[in-house]
């Protein structure tokens, strides 16, 4: 079959960095997927972006569907005929659906029972005048934010100026917001012109030609290689943060490499500043020397050529000059007031009309991280150093520097509690406090940190639970999963063994005691058990544990020790590929299976064992049960489920030995009511009734 390549091109006005990069594999993806829908073939879907453009090309593409042969299946013969042989209105209605007379009906036999088919036989379409319909998968793309120009109804990232649309070198029609797809494109905004791509195998030279390079892929690895060859001809060294790398080269379609210098009294500054103040508002690479050290330079990307570069250089000194000076002011000032002399300023700045001031949370954090310290026996001076994190935590956000650059919580709370004169612990733990700010972020190293970074968390939980703030689909304004996962991300990495739901009790208890809770006490802790649990199966899926072992370990509902309810799951999911741990899984599930026949309530009775094989399952789950508890208490899961393998054995022998549901009815229920006790030992580690063996396993 002859193939072709299809070019698809959105002009746009220029998108938010952060969207072009998702918006571009969403195209693609949309695409791919029509394309199958269509029983269209091809070999590969290209994908290219700027900020001006979305883009795909298609190599290798059917130029028309291939014809298809398909049988369908109908009524049985006796429901299609009646005794004489007449089709019925079932048969007629069967044949109109598929588009044939009763003539092509034929009977085929299935599982012993006659059918009617029939083949039908659909001609492929030319895939040009298939790709029409491709508007609407341009239209139906998503952004995180839209607007509407014109008197234009959709709503869209930016708006549509061009439309390319080209099947090798013909034009494919159609149109969006009266743009008519062509082939007609824009170049660079300054240095490219209108142009015509004359053929979709031509269009990134064409563009090229025009100061566009629409590979994002190859401007990024160029705006690395500048990068490098800069650094490489100054004896510099510079970081290259992804993230910033990403942004930029979604900002520009032809990029170029230039450096610029700043005051050297500027480095007299934190460096944190200098980099957030280069980084997050400029866009620059910040620049080091081979030690490390924070050098008066900085690297930009032009989204241009080499041409006037010193005019360029002059420009991007002068407002980040003006920028450093700021934050010099800022500095200087800040430094003027002691850390501890800004808290009364919280008393005026409104964390949630809810929920009281900054400082009212302040003292709530207070209370909850004494609470945890205490349960965590930390000593008196560790206690000391938690209270005053908890009481410092919040202090920078009324500072000159962290009102200009927000970025900077917790960094600058470090810089200036160091400079007031406070413990070194202490001023770690203001900025470890925040920690972890996302998914795949460190964790606190400081113990003083890391509790009140879980104080302050599940308090903003639990009063936002409280006052009806819960997260619904993929609406979360308040970062409410974030904050839930970085507590678990804590109680893990720490390895904590304290009580986590006890922690949100006291973080509930602390909000009623403030008449925070608008919403009865119960229904907000189980909102949020429910919401800590699927925290927790995130966590567990984040970590590659198979879905039903998430399940077996979830199931009983223990989910106050995290970190031994993740080396569960590990272990667990460790073992899924062992013959024998398919053996341990089936004596295991016997023993729960069998044990919902059980009363809840009714007592079990050693008298009445008669058999050897009941009375052995006995003594071995007595001498397991204190092994297995204690070992899980420590957190020696391995050891606890070697333990527990113990049963194995005897839960064979019990089961191919005796008869649970005897005759006799107190016999019956005793043995039930052995099962139930056994199983309840069982799933002290897990429901391994969930985990599913799949054939071959």
């Amino acid at each position: 079959m002859s193939k072709g390549t299809y070019l698809l091109e959105i002009g746009l006005e220029e998108m938010p960095a952060r969207f072009v990069t998702n918006s571009m594999n969403q195209l693609a993806e949309k695409v791919e997927k029509w394309l199958k829908e269509n029983s269209l073939n091809c070999n590969e879907i290209k994908r290219y972006s700027t900020p001006r453009r979305l883009a795909i090309i298609i190599e290798g593409l059917d130029e028309k569907q291939a014809d298809m042969e398909e049988e369908a299946k109908g009524p049985s013969k006796k429901i299609a005929q009646d005794k004489d042989g007449n089709w019925s209105q079932a048969a007629e209605g069967f044949s109109r659906g598929q588009g044939v007379s009763v003539d092509q009906l034929y009977f085929k036999e299935v599982k012993g029972e006659e059918y009617v088919f029939v083949k039908k036989y659909t001609k492929g379409q030319d895939t040009v005048s298939l790709l029409t319909d491709l508007k609407e998968v341009v239209q139906n793309l998503q952004f995180p934010k839209n607007m509407k120009w014109g008197s234009y109804q959709l709503r869209y990232v930016r708006p549509i100026k061009w439309i390319i649309s080209l099947f090798d070198d013909v034009v494919v029609p159609f149109e969006i917001t009266d743009v008519q797809a062509d082939n007609k494109s824009e170049g660079h905004r300054f240095l490219g012109e209108n142009v015509v791509v004359e053929h979709a195998q031509e269009y990134l030279t064409t563009l090229l030609e025009q100061f566009v390079i629409v590979d994002p892929v190859e401007r990024k690895k160029g705006i690395e290689s500048q990068i490098k060859a800069m650094a490489e001809n100054e004896g510099w060294s510079i970081p290259i943060d992804e993230d910033l790398l990403e942004e930029v080269n979604n900002l520009v379609e032809y990029p170029t490499a230039l450096f610029g210098s700043f005051d050297e009294r500027f480095l007299g500054i934190p460096e944190d500043v200098l980099v957030t103040s280069m980084r997050e508002h400029q866009r620059y690479f910040p620049v080091k020397n081979k030690e490390g050290k924070l050098l008066p330079h900085f690297i930009t990307i032009r989204n241009g050529d080499h041409r006037h570069l010193e005019n360029v250089q002059k420009g991007n000194e002068k407002v980040l000059r003006a920028r450093l000076a700021d934050a010099e002011f800022f500095y200087k000032e800040d430094l003027k007031t002691p850390l501890e002399n800004q808290l009364k300023r919280l008393e005026s700045i409104v964390y949630h009309e809810e929920l009281g001031s900054i400082g009212d949370k302040v003292r709530r954090i207070k209370d909850l991280a004494a609470t945890i310290g205490k349960s965590l026996n930390q000593s008196t001076d560790e206690l000391k150093k938690v209270d005053r994190t908890a009481q410092l935590s919040k202090a920078d956000l009324v500072t000159l520097m962290v009102g200009e650059f927000p970025e900077l919580e917790g960094r600058m709370g470090e810089e200036y509690a160091l400079k007031s004169g406070e413990d070194k612990d202490v001023s770690k733990g203001i900025y470890e406090h925040y920690l972890p700010k996302q998914s795949g972020d460190s964790i606190p190293t400081t113990t003083n940190g890391s509790i009140v970074s879980v104080s302050d968390k599940i308090d903003t939980v639990v009063t936002s639970f409280g006052i009806g703030l819960v997260p619904t689909g993929s609406q979360d304004p308040h970062g409410l999963r974030r904050q839930t996962a970085g507590v678990l991300q804590i109680f893990n990495g720490k390895s904590w063994t304290i009580d986590l739901l006890q922690c949100f009790d006291e973080g509930l208890t602390v909000a009623e005691k403030r008449g925070l809770l608008k919403r009865d006490k119960e229904a907000v802790r189980d909102d949020l058990i429910d919401f800590i649990m699927l925290r927790l199966k995130n966590l567990l899926q984040e970590q590659g544990i198979r879905y039903d072992v998430v399940e077996a370990v979830l199931k009983n509902d223990d989910i106050g020790q995290v970190h031994t309810l993740v080396k569960k799951a590990n272990f667990l999911n460790s073992q899924l590929k062992k013959p024998e741990f398919k053996q341990v899984v089936e004596a295991f599930s016997r023993v729960t299976n069998i044990s919902k026949k059980a009363s809840q309530n009714g007592e079990f009775d050693k008298g009445l064992l008669k058999e050897k094989e009941e009375i052995a399952l006995l003594e071995i789950k007595e001498d397991v049960a204190s092994k297995v508890r204690s070992l899980l208490g420590e957190g020696s899961i391995e050891e606890a489920y070697n333990e527990l393998r113990r049963l194995e054995p005897f839960i064979h022998q019990y089961f191919d030995n005796i008869m649970v549901m005897a005759d006799d009815a107190a016999i019956k229920n005793n043995r039930l009511n052995h099962m139930r006790d056994t199983a309840s030992l069982i799933t002290t580690f897990a429901d391994f009734q969930s985990i599913v063996f799949h054939s071959g396993e």
